[in-house]
């Protein structure tokens, strides 16, 4: 079941947002799963397994309440993660790609952190309708 719900959401997050928080999301997805190239690392694994908690986060928060403004609670790991890579960053001579991805993820996180800020504050003061409803079809 919990599979099912994971694509729901990505299926909402992918098909049904408007254009630009679309772009966003895909450009934040793929960023993030772009760990995979890098598991031969620390890096590759913390944001693999942050990404995976936060999913999980996620999926018991769409299951209880919808799709609110709460599933960003979901990132908080990338807060101690995004700490760590920013005060422990690859050195660039070495390891040139994996300096460019932390970076790059430092970034896209750190931005998406802030909405998700802003989303889990509007949730707490009252915006609590979900943005979606799941239609299943009979």
């Amino acid at each position: 079941m919990a599979p099912a719900k994971a694509l729901e959401i990505l299926w909402i997050v992918l098909f049904r947002f408007r254009l630009w928080p679309r772009l966003w999301a895909i450009a934040l997805i793929a960023v993030n799963v772009g760990a995979l190239a890098f598991l031969d690392t620390i890096y590759g694994w913390m944001a693999l397994v942050s990404a995976l908690i936060g999913i999980l986060v996620m999926i018991v928060i769409y299951f209880r309440l919808g799709f609110v403004r709460l599933l960003g609670i979901g990132h908080v790991l990338w807060l101690p993660m995004l700490a760590w890579f920013a005060t422990n960053l690859p050195d660039s001579g070495q390891t040139p790609w994996l300096h460019a991805w932390v970076l790059v993820l430092i970034v896209f996180n750190g931005l998406s952190l802030v909405i998700d800020t802003s989303d889990v504050i509007r949730y707490l003061r009252g915006d609590r309708a979900p943005h979606y409803t799941w239609q299943r079809s009979a």
